[in-house]
């Protein structure tokens, strides 16, 4: 005997659901295959489980689309930071400057070589470090360093932190409504399982493929096995 599959993604619980609420709505209660109690509880909470989608999908629409822009503005806040870097100790390497101008920027003294810039959190403390250490530098009334300057890598390392709290605002939304689908998952289920077996009892009287049909028309699925399919389609046609 096939046996009955029940929906195990949201798009099959939602199709579900909309089938059980059509046929609900279009037949008489007489007629209908499951009680008024259980299309109500379709009814009621059929728009709720579509909301929930819905915000699911924008939210996770809404990070994908401003993530290019993200990447791009991350992109060139690391490029900047990166520069600085290396104008400062190129500059110590031809002796404009003394090693110990490494540690107005949270460098060691001794260390010719870029540090690691491969997180979001790397890019954030290199551009605190790089910004208070020139700071500190003014207030010295050293040289400042240029090409670039201290403003542009802040301009490009303030764009860079505005963009970073919104994508995470934009993944704290998709994660919230993540978790309120994931909330009302399990009523879904319950529901769909009550009209369905509700209709299966309805025409459990029929013949097992008249049982399958009637009930395939308020949604519900039925699978084969595979020894099944390859019995069915060893038998002979009953017509000929």
């Amino acid at each position: 005997m096939p046996y009955r599959r029940l929906p195990n993604t949201d798009a099959a619980r939602l199709k579900a659901l909309k089938q059980a609420f059509t046929i609900g709505r279009e037949l008489p209660p007489f007629k209908l295959a499951f009680s008024q109690s259980t299309f109500q509880r379709v009814q009621s909470f059929l728009p709720s489980f579509e909301k929930a989608m819905r915000e699911t999908k924008e939210a996770y629409q809404n990070q994908v689309k401003k993530n290019k822009d993200y990447l791009r503005v991350l992109k060139k806040a690391k490029l900047y930071i990166s520069h600085f870097i290396q104008v400062v100790n190129m500059a110590i390497m031809r002796g404009d400057l003394p090693e110990n101008e490494r540690k107005f920027f949270g460098m060691r003294e001794d260390l010719n070589k870029l540090p690691l810039l491969n997180a979001e959190s790397d890019i954030i403390k290199w551009g605190e470090k790089l910004i208070h250490g020139e700071n500190l530098r003014k207030a010295k009334a050293l040289s400042p360093i240029t090409n670039p300057t201290i403003a542009v890598v802040r301009v490009r390392y303030e764009q860079f932190l505005d963009a970073y709290k919104y994508q995470k605002t934009l993944q704290k939304n998709y994660h919230r409504s993540q978790e309120q689908l994931a909330g009302i998952r399990k009523q879904a289920d319950d529901i769909i399982v009550s009209v369905w077996n509700e209709v299966e009892e309805h025409y459990n009287a029929l013949p097992d493929n008249e049982k399958r049909e009637s009930a395939e028309a308020y949604g519900l699925s039925y699978v084969f096995r595979k020894n099944e399919i390859q019995q069915n389609l060893s038998m002979p046609n009953a017509d000929s």
